[in-house]
């Protein structure tokens, strides 16, 4: 898997973007990345740090830049908590600015509305 378009660090062998911690080396196809909402689970980050060939130095470092950029959130459920990671649940969207115009044409013949354009 490529590289992330948001590229927050780049070290010797990992990198962190904005799906998490991710390997430089492209031929390992995203097999040891780990994505921001695994960031906290230490069974998955020992296992990738075991791996043979794993710069530890540069993977501790990723691992600490990366647990600052991404907090851990608390969560009551971590079975709510995946679903929100994976958009399974979306989170309601709160605009504090109410829209300035509201745009009704329910029963209205579109002939009879006046039309706009946008000047260029």
């Amino acid at each position: 898997m490529a590289l992330h378009r948001d590229i927050f660090w780049v070290g010797r062998q990992w990198a962190v973007t904005g799906a998490g911690i991710q390997a430089v080396d492209q031929r390992l196809r995203g097999v040891l990345d780990i994505e921001i909402t695994r960031l906290w689970d230490d069974d998955l980050v020992q296992s990738r740090r075991a791996k043979p060939g794993v710069n530890a130095v540069d993977f501790d470092q990723a691992l600490t830049l990366a647990r600052e950029r991404f907090p851990q959130a608390p969560v009551a459920d971590p079975f709510v908590a995946q679903l929100e990671a994976l958009g399974v649940i979306a989170a309601p969207i709160v605009s504090p600015v109410v829209p300035a115009m509201k745009l009704h044409a329910e029963g209205r013949l579109a002939r009879f509305l006046p039309q706009w354009r946008v000047r260029r």
